[in-house]
C-alpha cells in the first residue's frame, strides 16, 4: 500500500504523529502540494489523503492505480465524486470531528460581536482608561443576548449544538434549511421559510453545505431582509454568501456586523471587498483547528483507511 498525503500541514504542523498511518503502509507527507505537481506526487499512491488540494477528473484520470480516496476534512467538494464513482474508487470524509470546536467558535465570533473585547482590551493598553475621567468606557455598543432571536440556516449536528449553546444564552431559536421540506425536531427550535427567519433574527447563523442550490444563498435580496441591527455568522462555506452583497449592506449600515470563519477564495484575494467592509469580523478558517478536533480527525481518517484496507468501506460520501 502506497499512501501520499498531499496537504498534510494544516491538520499537523508539528503537534499530532502520523504514526498510525505510517503503520498501514509505505506513506509520503507532504505539507502542501501545488495543483501541477499532483500527479507526479501521486503516481504510484493507491491512496491518497488530502484536505484542500484538488482532485479533478483530468487529475484522477492520470492516477490510473489510485483506489482510495480520504478527505482530511467534513467538506469533500474538492473531489470530483462523479468522476471516482464511475471508476469504483471510494471517497471517505470524517463527519463529525469539530462539531464542539466550530459550536464553540460561533459563539466566540458572536461574543466578540456584542462586546468588542479586542477593541476595549487595545483601548486601555493605549491608556485610554488611565487617562478617563470615570470608572469605565465603552468604545462600541455592548450587546445582551438573552431574548434575542438567533437564526440558524441548517440544522444538522452544528447547527443543532449551535441551538443547544444558544437556548442557554436565553435566545430564541429560529432554524430554516433553505427549502428542506421535512425539517428535523429540535427541542426549543421553531422551524420557519428562509426569509421569515431572516427577517426575525437578530442573529444569522449559516451550518449549511455547499452544493449547487445553495451557493451564494444569502444575495443582495436576501441580505436587505435582515434587521439593521442583525448579525451574520458564517463558519460554514464561504460561498455561501455573495460577498460584494455583504460587503456593501455592511458599508451602508444596513447590517449591524458580520464575523467570517470563511471566503469565497482561501487565502482571499486582496481585492476581496469583505477585508475592508465596515464592521466585519474575518478569521483564517480556524473553527476547525483546535488540537482536539485536529486529533479527532486524525484518528477518524487512519481509521478510515483502516477500514478500506479490511474491505470495508465506512463514511464513504459517493457509493
Amino acid at each position: 500500500m502506497n499512501i501520499v498525503v498531499l496537504d498534510g500541514y494544516t491538520l499537523n504542523p508539528g503537534d499530532l504523529s502520523w504514526k498510525g498511518l505510517e503503520e498501514l503502509g509505505r506513506t509520503v507527507i507532504y505539507d502542501r502540494t501545488a495543483p501541477d505537481d499532483i500527479v507526479e506526487r501521486a503516481a504510484e499512491a493507491d491512496t491518497i489523503l488530502t484536505n484542500k488540494t484538488p482532485l479533478s477528473a483530468e487529475v484522477l484520470a492520470r492516477l490510473p492505480k489510485l483506489r482510495y480516496i480520504g478527505v482530511l476534512a467534513t467538506g469533500y467538494n474538492i473531489v470530483d465524486t462523479e468522476a471516482t464513482r464511475e471508476r469504483g474508487i471510494p471517497v471517505t470524509n470524517v463527519p463529525t470531528y469539530g462539531t464542539h470546536s466550530v459550536v464553540q467558535f460561533v459563539f466566540a465570533l458572536l461574543l466578540e460581536l456584542c462586546h468588542r473585547v479586542q477593541l476595549h482590551s487595545d483601548a486601555v493598553h493605549a491608556g485610554e482608561w488611565t487617562r478617563s475621567v470615570d470608572f469605565c468606557f465603552t468604545r462600541s455598543p455592548l450587546v445582551e443576548l438573552a431574548g434575542k432571536t438567533i437564526g440558524l440556516i441548517g440544522l444538522g449536528r452544528i447547527g443543532s449544538q449551535t441551538a443547544q449553546v444558544a437556548r442557554a444564552f436565553g435566545m430564541r431559536v429560529l432554524a430554516s434549511g433553505g427549502g428542506r421540506t421535512a425539517p428535523p425536531k429540535v427541542e426549543g427550535v421553531e422551524w420557519v421559510e428562509l426569509d421569515e427567519l431572516l427577517k426575525q433574527s437578530d442573529v444569522v447563523s449559516l451550518h449549511c453545505p455547499l452544493t449547487p442550490a445553495t451557493e451564494k444563498l444569502l444575495q443582495a435580496e436576501r441580505i436587505s431582509l435582515m434587521k439593521p441591527t442583525a448579525f451574520l455568522i458564517n463558519t460554514s462555506r464561504g460561498p455561501l454568501i455573495d460577498e460584494q452583497a455583504l460587503a456593501d449592506a455592511l458599508n451602508e449600515g444596513r447590517i449591524a456586523g458580520a464575523a467570517l470563519d470563511v471566503l469565497s477564495t482561501e487565502p482571499p484575494k486582496a481585492d476581496n471587498p469583505l477585508l475592508g467592509a465596515r464592521n466585519c469580523l474575518i478569521t483564517p478558517h480556524i473553527a476547525w483547528a483546535t488540537q482536539e478536533a485536529r486529533a479527532r480527525l486524525m484518528e477518524t481518517a487512519v481509521d478510515n483507511v483502516r477500514h478500506f484496507l479490511a474491505g470495508e468501506i465506512v463514511n464513504t460520501v459517493n457509493m
